[in-house]
């Protein structure tokens, strides 16, 4: 899914327009960045964490010449995804999540931090 499609989709869900919607993405979106950019952790229940990773410096291998190249030490993001999102991704219902219908009529479970509710479908 792109940036477009997913606000295409909130867009439609809400009743927003898409140049509306686009700028809550883009703010949760920003938000998201700049607290990892200051080294806070971000946590959203049922769905997952980012933070911040040292990487400690290492010597690595330049793949053509196989000449021996030091890495230097850097921090890069990470995304742990929660429970609820492992299990649904796995194909169990994540326990206590609410079931939810989709258009075709099946059920599926959706972590409650994305359902908004029994009566909503997922994205």
């Amino acid at each position: 899914m792109t940036k477009a499609e997913l606000v295409e989709r909130i867009a439609a869900k809400i009743n927003l327009t898409k140049k509306d919607t686009e700028r809550v993405v883009n703010i949760v979106f920003g938000s998201i960045i700049q607290s990892l950019a200051g080294s806070d952790k971000v946590e959203l229940r049922g769905f997952g964490s980012f933070r911040v990773r040292a990487r400690e410096s290492r010597d690595g291998r330049n793949p053509r010449t196989g000449d021996k190249v030091a890495i230097p030490p850097k921090k890069v993001p990470f995304f742990k995804a929660g429970k609820e999102l492992r299990e649904l991704v796995d194909g169990e219902p994540p326990k206590g999540g609410p079931a939810v219908s989709s258009s075709d009529g099946s059920r599926s479970a959706v972590p409650r931090a994305l359902s908004g509710g029994p009566e909503e479908k997922p994205f």
